[in-house]
């Protein structure tokens, strides 16, 4: 990532747009507090993400394309039992949360059996729960309806419109141009490492005369401008 200055408000959603290798996990796990910048300065709801590592992962939420975070020997309630208790949780806070998150993602005939044996679109709603386990403000998601079917992305889709409508703030990558479409206030678009838009959504229609996104997002990846 080079030159990158962005500021994110409260309760925004915002979708990031790039190809394989433009830099979109890269910018989320330095906001994660996973990945430290060689320069300059992010702050998640005011605390540093180098100094103050430990502050930022209390107050957000997430989850990587790819990586679960899962163990297989646990049951997906003993998975999400675990991750409550990481984040201080007491048992009936832990109970209320799963009992919630296992409704929304429709995952209450699988909770008591072992993640390892479980399916692709299963464990990414488990994985999906366990970034939200401790009801974060913030939230970081990379590629997160992969592996999902058509149902349960449009189950998550429509809980992060509830979390929209919550005031959380959330940023996700996608390669879904109609998902980005659906739920986000704003994009940043990356090329190489770089940003090469950044606003909002309405006023990129009106300054691109389309409101396809992915003509508008190819569009600028071969002019390479903002």
């Amino acid at each position: 990532m080079r030159d990158v200055s962005l500021t994110i408000e409260k309760g925004e959603v915002v979708g990031i747009l790039g190809e394989n290798g433009a830099g979109k996990t890269t910018m989320l796990r330095m906001i994660a507090s996973l990945l430290e910048p060689s320069q300059g300065v992010i702050t998640v709801d005011g605390f540093d993400t180098v100094k103050q590592p430990a502050e930022v992962k209390k107050r957000i939420g997430v989850l990587f394309g790819g990586e679960t975070g899962l163990y297989d020997r646990m049951t997906a309630k003993e998975n999400l039992q675990y991750f409550g208790r990481l984040y201080g949780l007491n048992r009936h806070e832990i109970k209320a949360r799963i009992e919630d998150l296992s409704k929304r993602f429709g995952m209450r005939d699988y909770m008591n059996r072992r993640v390892g044996g479980f399916s692709k679109g299963m464990r990414q709603k488990v994985a999906i729960a366990r970034a939200l386990i401790h009801d974060p403000d913030i939230i970081l998601f990379d590629e997160p309806t992969t592996g999902l079917d058509i149902t349960s992305s449009n189950i998550f889709r429509e809980f992060i419109q509830q979390l929209k409508r919550e005031q959380k703030t959330i940023l996700f990558s996608s390669h879904i141009m109609e998902e980005v479409q659906a739920l986000c206030d704003s994009v940043i678009m990356i090329h190489s490492g770089e940003v090469i838009y950044r606003g909002a959504l309405e006023s990129l229609y009106e300054s691109e005369r389309s409101e396809d996104l992915n003509y508008i997002f190819m569009s600028k990846l071969v002019r390479g401008i903002s």
